[in-house]
């Protein structure tokens, strides 16, 4: 292994000693959250993204892994959660019932 090689590997494990599970799992809610909203392709610009298959995959992590986190953080960032997944289940609807020719 080459000096650089050993140096990136120190800082790695530097890294990952100071990282905090509850820190992982807000950032994957995050992006998450971001991904199933750009799955309801309900914009010009994330219209050709749209899979509502992946956006209930969304909606579903996030309705599991927020009470896991719950044990964790504070209560506003728990509500900040609960409020993306009502969003994301309430714009579900919508692009569901528009895919459906507006039928819900």
């Amino acid at each position: 292994m080459s000096e650089h090689e050993e140096e990136a590997a120190r800082r790695l494990a530097e890294e990952l000693r100071n990282l905090k599970v509850e820190d992982v799992l807000l950032n994957v809610l995050v992006q998450i959250s971001s991904i199933g909203y750009r799955r309801l392709g309900l914009t010009e610009e994330t219209k050709e993204d749209r899979d509502l298959g992946q956006a209930k995959l969304a909606i579903d992590t996030m309705k599991a892994l927020t009470p896991v986190l719950a044990q964790v953080v504070p209560s506003e960032l728990v509500l900040e959660f609960e409020r993306s997944v009502a969003e994301l289940q309430l714009a579900y609807v919508k692009s569901a019932s528009e895919g459906a020719g507006g039928e819900a």
